[in-house]
């Protein structure tokens, strides 16, 4: 009853499924300037999965294991706090096998690598992920071929994928996806206004990104509200 009761407090509840965001197989973008929020979000996508059973494979392509388990650690502490959910100590043990955290440098970052490590991790029955979140991972002219490889995989894989997307202020275009827009199914802006971090829809299907409109993100605990 508890992990029921967190799913349907949380924002994410009120749209349904994770699914209803992105499906099997597509691409989700959440962008932003540094420092806004990306990770704060994607890793509120990752605990509403993760309290759903689907298991989530968080690769971090900038910072270390034990920053990123900081993130989900404290973001779940004030989700809990915020809704008074009671046992949230048992209830954090229980979502940890849902999850399973990835490091690599930018540099060494590529899909016949990423491929290894899931083969590597099914083969010794270990971790089977149905969300990928992608975070830092730089978008520029020569990136295609690596997102067309991930879009394989994901297909293959049945496999839900979201992305950060680094932004600049000198930007002229809404969203810097240098011509890969056909790649992606769904794309959220993160913009600071006052002491909210609004969220807004800049592509995805009518029925599953209407209702993220009315969200933001609290600037001081990072939570979704």
């Amino acid at each position: 009853m508890v992990k029921s009761d967190l799913i349907t407090r949380h924002p994410f509840g009120l749209q349904g499924d994770e699914s209803d965001i992105i499906s099997e197989g597509e691409f989700g973008a959440v962008l932003s300037r540094a420092g806004v929020g990306k990770t704060a979000l994607l890793v509120q996508l990752a605990l509403n999965a993760m309290l759903r059973g689907k298991n989530v494979l968080h690769i971090s392509l900038n910072d270390p294991v034990d920053k990123i388990t900081l993130w989900y650690k404290e973001l779940f502490h004030h989700l809990t706090q915020r809704d008074t959910v009671e046992q949230g100590g048992p209830l954090w043990e229980s979502l940890l096998p849902h999850r399973f955290i990835m490091t690599f440098k930018i540099a060494a970052f590529s899909v016949p690598k990423l491929r290894e490590r899931l083969a590597d991790l099914a083969e010794q029955n270990i971790f089977n992920p149905d969300v990928v979140i992608i975070d830092g991972l730089r978008f520029n002219e020569s990136i295609r071929e690596c997102l067309t490889d991930l879009k394989t995989l994901a297909v293959e894989q049945s496999l839900h994928v979201w992305f950060s997307v680094h932004t600049h202020r000198n930007e002229e275009e809404p969203y810097p996806l240098l011509g890969l827009e056909d790649l992606f199914d769904v794309a959220l802006q993160l913009q600071p206004e006052g002491t909210d971090i609004r969220i807004l829809p800049l592509k995805g299907p009518e029925d599953a990104v209407s209702g993220l409109s009315k969200l933001a993100l609290d600037a001081s605990s990072m939570l979704i509200k």
